[in-house]
């Protein structure tokens, strides 16, 4: 089976009742991200077409081999964090409101008096994915507590959570009818695949995850967006492709190389030494053209 949409074509023979499900939250999500501009409106692309992506690589890290090992449930909630797992960058201000004394606003402002709204949400924006997800939960038509936990868990994955802990993790959660979840390993998906989203038909992110060099040079937007043409994704490893003359512009992608590569040395670690899943893929490296 070739891996275009793997984990859709799979829980849509699987399970078409959450299929639908699923692909109702993609209507919805479509318009939500866009939101994302409202805080956020020179930053990286946060919408559907980074969910799109996210999807992409997960399809590709999971592969023919791995697919038929997923059952309807940790379809379904894989592919529903691809579309949630942002959802808090375009928290309403509502939403904002309701859920900051619960995320620890009170501590952030003080302990950053010359922080804003937008410095606390992009802190803290998988946790605002996950209050977002529970508010929400009947309009996405999540079906039981147990799926909204596996969905919540994965989004809130992509980013600082302890994929090592039982309690947050569970490797065989049941959420009825014979399934369990595998959640380690869903959120360790969703977190790889959002690292690596890093190529020139996303908006500038670089510069937000590597503010400057050591020295404090700053990084035009543009020029390290444009410098990462394309990402090939190999059973051995993420090959990157920089075309780049400016040595100072390469060195802030090789910090971001070494970013990747951690994120990839702890979801292998979750995967491998925790699931009976696989992350085949073992380096990060840069090919200049």
């Amino acid at each position: 089976m070739p891996d275009d949409f793997i984990m859709e074509k799979r829980l849509r023979e699987l399970d078409p009742e959450l299929h639908r499900r699923f692909t109702d939250t993609v209507f919805v999500m479509h318009n939500t991200l866009a939101k994302f501009k409202r805080l956020f409106p020179e930053y990286t692309d946060h919408s559907i077409y980074h969910s799109l992506n996210v999807q992409e690589f997960c399809n590709k890290l999971i592969g023919s081999e791995q697919i038929e090992m997923l059952c309807a449930h940790e379809l379904y909630v894989l592919l529903m964090a691809c579309y949630l797992h942002d959802s808090g960058m375009s928290i309403s201000e509502s939403d904002y409101e309701e859920f900051k004394d619960e995320l620890g606003a009170e501590e952030f402002f003080r302990m950053f008096p010359d922080a804003d709204e937008c410095d606390f949400v992009r802190e803290k924006h998988n946790e605002f994915s996950g209050k977002f997800i529970t508010k929400y939960a009947d309009m996405l038509e999540i079906p039981s507590p147990e799926l909204l936990f596996a969905i919540v868990q994965t989004s809130r994955g992509h980013r600082r959570t302890d994929l090592f802990d039982e309690s947050e993790y569970p490797i065989t959660l049941d959420t009825g009818g014979g399934n369990t979840v595998c959640t380690p390993y869903m959120a360790a998906l969703i977190r790889l695949a959002d690292e690596v989203d890093v190529t020139a038909d996303r908006n500038p992110k670089l510069v937000y995850d590597i503010d400057s060099l050591t020295d404090g040079t700053q990084i035009p937007h543009a020029r390290m967006l444009e410098a990462v043409p394309s990402m090939d994704l190999t059973p051995q490893g993420f090959l990157m492709h920089v075309h780049t003359d400016d040595e100072m512009l390469f060195t802030g992608i090789e910090m971001r190389r070494r970013k990747m590569q951690d994120t990839l040395d702890l979801c292998r670690g979750a995967t491998n030494r925790r699931t009976k899943f696989k992350i085949s893929q073992r380096w990060v490296r840069i090919k200049r053209i």
